[in-house]
This record gives structure tokens, C-alpha cells and sequence, in this order.
């Protein structure tokens, strides 16, 4: 007759219930939490904020090989970026620090449309655009119809071009 034995008994993932025991890991979870409520944390500034470190970080260990002043200004303005970015995650502040993680959002959407636009306006072959100097308002006209003049439908101004 065969024996079956329990070759590895594990402890189950989870408490019991009524294990009031806690896991060191989770215990540092719990604090984080604790010290991070009420507090900014980390938001799209401050990621951004984040890489342009690295990158001066980067930049200052390239830049070392060939000039200690230059490596040293790199190394200095990086870390004068990370006080900034630790300082924004610990602020209580949550009033500023969205009003200026807005205003970077607000930047780098009107940086991201505004080159994907020029994209498709370069792709788009039947049609011509013509920028008005008043509003920078964007017209399309199509293709053919020789010199015009188009009034802005934003502020009125005439454009004189040829298409």
C-alpha cells in the first residue's frame, strides 16, 4: 500500500478569516497611502517632468567626455528639475499644481493637434489652406478655382490667394 505525502504545504495568499496578520508588503502600501492623501502625487507635468530629467541627465554624462562645465550646468539644472518634481508630489497645494498641470496639458495638446492637422492638410491634395493674419484661422478651398479672395468666417477679413 502507497503513502501519499504533502511534499509543499504553502501558506494560503490571503489572511484567513480573522488573521488579523499583515504582510510586510502590504503594511508599506497601506503607509504610502496614508502619507500620500490629500497630497498632489504624480500627474502629466510631472511625468513630463520626469523624462526631461533623464534626458538632462543623459545629456550631462555625454556631455562630460568633452567639456566639465557644460556636464556640470546639465547635472545642476537636472536635479534643480527633480526638487521641482518631488516638491509637486508632496504638495498639499492641489489648487495650484492642477492649475499648472492644466496649463501644461492645455500646451501640449494644442503642440500634438496642431502637428497631426499639418499632417493631414499636407496629405489632402484637393484642396488648398490658407491661414487668416488676423485670427489664424485655418480655410480650405478647393483646388482649381484660380486667384480668390475668401472672407474669414471667423472675424471677416479678406484673403486674396490663388489655388
Amino acid at each position: 500500500m502507497c503513502k501519499i505525502e504533502k511534499i509543499n504545504e504553502r501558506r494560503p495568499l490571503r489572511p484567513r478569516k480573522g488573521d488579523t496578520r499583515m504582510s510586510f508588503f502590504r503594511k508599506i502600501g497601506n503607509g504610502m497611502a496614508r502619507l500620500m492623501y490629500g497630497r498632489n502625487g504624480m500627474d502629466q507635468l510631472g511625468l513630463a517632468t520626469v523624462w526631461g530629467c533623464l534626458i538632462l541627465d543623459l545629456a550631462a554624462a555625454l556631455a562630460g567626455r568633452a567639456s566639465l562645465l557644460a556636464s556640470a550646468i546639465l547635472y545642476y539644472a537636472s536635479m534643480a528639475l527633480w526638487v521641482w518634481v518631488i516638491f509637486r508630489m508632496f504638495s498639499k497645494n492641489l489648487y495650484r499644481r492642477r492649475a499648472e498641470n492644466s496649463r501644461w496639458m492645455s500646451f501640449w495638446w494644442k503642440l500634438k493637434s496642431g502637428n497631426s492637422g499639418a499632417r493631414a492638410r499636407r496629405a489632402d491634395k484637393e484642396h488648398k489652406y490658407f491661414t487668416c493674419k488676423n485670427c489664424k484661422t485655418i480655410c480650405r478651398v478647393p483646388v482649381g478655382k484660380g486667384k480668390i479672395v475668401i472672407t474669414c468666417p471667423k472675424c471677416g477679413a479678406e484673403i486674396h490667394g490663388k489655388t
